[in-house]
């Protein structure tokens, strides 16, 4: 059943008015690595948009940058929670993250924060910034990594910027299939409830649902990936998400374009912000890292 786009538009709202994100345990906060950080505004074709930078200890000459988009279904603007990512990367990596504050929908719809996305990148690929813009890697979690994808795509087309690296975990990828309709024995249920307005606010117009940037894992969109940013994938088994996730690795696998992919068993969305113990976060983390170096160093 759809659900109208006032009462969906209504229901984000409410939710954006909520204080603050997910608390993250002290286990997974990473507090330990220092964060030297600072806010910066970055142009978009749809306006200034706010990014915190965390810089790597010494210069951030000659080392490449890491841009993060958080997760929210596109709906919640909470980047803050993501600062332990940001941080560990930035300590273990040895690059600059930027945690960027995309505009949400309903302030602004598909393909809005994807082109903000893109354009974020194109910025930060520029000779004149501080760090080495030919050294680009785009990443996210939920929501952010399908705007990863979608920016990655945009590169793609355009042919530029070059990114080294996208990191998708636990994205949704195909917005064409009802949230209820991925829901299975062993899986969460809360984007069973929330998916359809996360959709509806986000793209309420269903027939865009079917386009390469919001739905790459979609039926409908079978144009080659050649020549694509290498990708790390990650999925979490218990996640109503993960079928799509997974799907879209092996599109990408064909295209000779996937790094790994991480299939994690016995967590769900969100994992590393919400209870998974610090030896499964820990591991994907440092595998991001791993994966930015590499990708870096063979650039």
């Amino acid at each position: 059943m759809a659900i109208p786009r006032r009462l969906a538009d209504g229901v984000a709202r409410l939710a954006q008015r909520a204080p603050g994100g997910p608390r993250l345990a002290a286990e997974i906060a990473f507090t330990e690595f220092p964060a030297i950080t600072e806010e910066i505004m970055v142009p978009t074709r749809h306006g200034e948009i706010r990014a915190v930078r965390y810089s790597p200890a010494g210069d951030a000459a000659g080392r490449g940058v890491y841009i993060n988009l958080h997760g929210g279904g596109f709906v919640l603007r909470h980047p803050e929670q993501d600062d332990a990512i940001c941080r560990y990367l930035a300590a273990n990596a040895e690059v600059t993250v930027l945690n960027v504050d995309y505009t949400p929908a309903p302030q602004s719809r598909y393909p809005g924060p994807v082109e903000q996305a893109y354009d974020v990148a194109v910025w930060a690929a520029a000779a004149e910034r501080p760090w080495d813009g030919g050294k680009l890697a785009i990443g996210g979690q939920s929501a952010g990594g399908a705007l990863a994808a979608g920016a990655a795509r945009l590169a793609l087309d355009d042919g530029a910027p070059d990114i080294a690296l996208q990191v998708l975990m636990y994205p949704p990828l195909d917005l064409t299939v009802p949230a209820a309709s991925k829901k299975a024995p062993g899986k969460e249920t809360f984007l069973v409830r929330m998916g359809p307005i996360f959709d509806t606010v986000y793209c309420p117009d269903q027939s865009r649902r079917r386009e390469r940037l919001v739905s790459p894992a979609g039926k409908e969109d079978t144009a080659p990936l050649t020549g694509i940013a290498p990708a790390l994938v990650v999925t979490a088994q218990r996640d109503i998400l993960r079928d799509e996730g997974a799907r879209y690795a092996a599109r990408l696998r064909e295209a000779g374009a996937l790094v790994e992919h991480l299939d994690l068993p016995d967590v769900g969305h969100g994992f590393n912000l919400l209870g998974a113990s610090r030896d499964v976060v820990l591991s994907v983390y440092e595998r991001i890292a791993q994966a930015t170096v590499d990708a870096f160093g063979a650039v």
